[in-house]
């Protein structure tokens, strides 16, 4: 499949009809020279580039070396005088990019149907689920996998690479969704976060359907949300591309939600508690590590099978099922989609030789998540003295701190914190802004600043029966530092290394 070349006049006029140019075309430009790329890299600049001025630590220098390279204009929200090309001066660079993206790469999402999940908890999860179902209707019928845009993983048919956003910048966007049209994906399955809505990363993207599964605090502090409002406005935004949504009928301010959502042609509610949702659940129970449960949705009524415990888990599943629905999926499939469900990093269980001691390793990174997890853990190990182990991100984010610790401080016995994504702040600065939360519950807590040293400090003195919960990074493989990523071990390993060396000093103490 081949990207088209539009004259640089076709990109200015997409910027007029959508009146986002803030000043005439330069008399200079030669808008009749074909545009063999968009781009805001510098660095990856051909000759007759459009060249994108975007970003808070955006520098001259960076504009100059793309007309050195041979940029033939450039896009700004203000003109610099250094450069030689044409500035057209737009209102908001932002928005000028996404439309400009999905015109360089053809408009890629109307050859797809492509499904964006937003939500405060439960996206990647959602996203695995439904990525599943899909996968296995079309394995049935000999057609390529679909695409999955993931935080944990980048899967367009073409590039397969650990993910670096949630949600991709606008460029790079178009082009996985350009990727998956060209490979044959059929189908593409995104998490849709909450930023890449406020800021406009989404734009020209159709959505098939929209899924909305929840809403909390989160993601509120200087450099993302200001304030609640902000956030769950940002998200609602999500159904003014949609052709169908899905709405989580128990999440906070459903009555809202729906509101925003009638602006989509159709809408497909789920619940595990209104029995009056389009796809409801019921007769949850546990089989071994299993979870069974009976949906009924407008087109089938049967029996479910998810393979990890967890109500929330559950929940997730029934996002994938409502929007199965609206994909028309056939209910086969969606049962064996969900019947060989795995989620890297989500509640991913380990046991101890002697089955003594349980790690659940899991991502849950703000206080809605936590409390899901740990409530369900709880429920899944009743009995045993439960550890969390867990940090919270430096310079964002800073209200999960407070909500990590009430979770914590809820079920958990004790407490280690340890680093997550410290960023620009010391490890032991955050860990104590999350004792100031964690002290008044009374839990014994302590701090222990390398994370490899927390987590096996923790299982190795967990008291049987145990179950020592790591929650924060799930399948990552880096930790975001003062002077950038860098490589770690991800929590999994962690946890199988640490329980083969239990399992090692029980041999030795002639333990059973």
């Amino acid at each position: 499949m081949d990207r088209p070349r539009h004259p640089l006049g076709a990109y200015c006029q997409l910027l007029q009809k959508n009146r986002l140019l803030a000043s005439p075309l330069p008399l200079a430009a030669d808008l009749t020279r074909p545009v063999p790329m968009v781009s805001c890299d510098s660095q990856v600049v051909v000759p007759g580039t459009l060249f994108l001025c975007k970003g808070a630590a955006f520098k001259e220098e960076y504009l100059l070396e793309a007309l050195r390279k041979g940029a033939a204009a450039y896009v700004s929200e203000r003109p610099y005088p250094r450069a030689s090309a044409p500035c057209i001066q737009v209102t908001d660079v932002r928005a000028a990019m996404a439309l400009l993206a999905d015109f360089a790469w053809g408009h890629p999402s109307g050859q797809l149907a492509v499904t964006g999940i937003t939500g405060t908890k439960g996206k990647t999860t959602t996203a695995y689920f439904l990525q599943g179902i899909l996968d296995h209707w079309r394995w049935a019928r000999g057609l390529h996998k679909t695409a999955l845009l993931s935080t944990i993983v980048t899967d367009d048919g073409v590039e397969c690479r650990p993910a670096k956003l949630t949600t991709p910048e606008p460029l790079d966007l178009q082009r996985h969704l350009f990727h998956a049209a060209g490979a044959g994906c059929g189908y593409v399955t995104m998490e849709v976060s909450s930023q890449a809505l406020k800021y406009h990363r989404v734009d020209g993207v159709d959505l098939a359907c929209a899924v909305f599964l929840n809403i909390g605090e989160d993601h509120i502090s200087p450099v993302e949300h200001p304030d609640f409002e902000d956030y769950f406005s940002s998200k609602l935004r999500i159904f003014a591309q949609a052709g169908a949504a899905v709405v989580n009928l128990d999440c906070d301010h459903a009555q809202r939600v729906l509101a925003a959502a009638e602006t989509c042609p159709r809408r497909v509610t789920f619940s595990l508690r209104d029995a009056g949702a389009d796809v409801f659940a019921r007769d949850l129970r546990r089989e071994g590590g299993a979870t069974r449960f009976t949906v009924r949705t407008p087109r089938y009524t049967r029996e479910l099978s998810l393979p990890m415990p967890g109500e929330f888990n559950v929940e997730n599943a029934l996002a994938a099922v409502a929007a199965a629905e609206v994909l028309g999926v056939p209910e086969e499939s969606v049962a064996a989609g969900l019947a060989a469900a795995a989620v890297p990093g989500r509640m991913e269980t380990y046991h101890s030789a002697d089955d003594q001691v349980a790690v659940v390793v899991d991502y849950a990174h703000n206080g809605m998540s936590l409390e899901a997890l740990l409530s369900s853990v709880r429920r899944a190990f009743p009995g045993r003295e439960m550890t969390v182990v867990f940090g919270c991100t430096g310079g964002k984010g800073l209200d999960r701190r407070e909500g990590m610790a009430a979770a914590a401080g809820r079920w958990a016995d004790r407490v280690v914190l340890t680093e997550d994504d410290p960023g620009p702040e010391e490890v032991a600065d955050i860990c104590a802004d999350i004792v100031r939360y964690l002290a008044p519950f009374g839990k014994p807590w302590e701090i222990v600043p390398d994370r490899e040293e927390a987590v096996e400090g923790t299982i190795l003195s967990a008291r049987p029966p145990a179950v020592v919960v790591l929650a924060g990074k799930g399948a990552e493989l880096q930790q975001k530092r003062r002077h950038g990523p860098e490589p770690c071990v991800p929590d999994a390993l962690l946890a199988q290394a640490a329980l083969e060396k239990l399992d090692r000093r029980g041999d030795r103490e002639g333990r059973p």
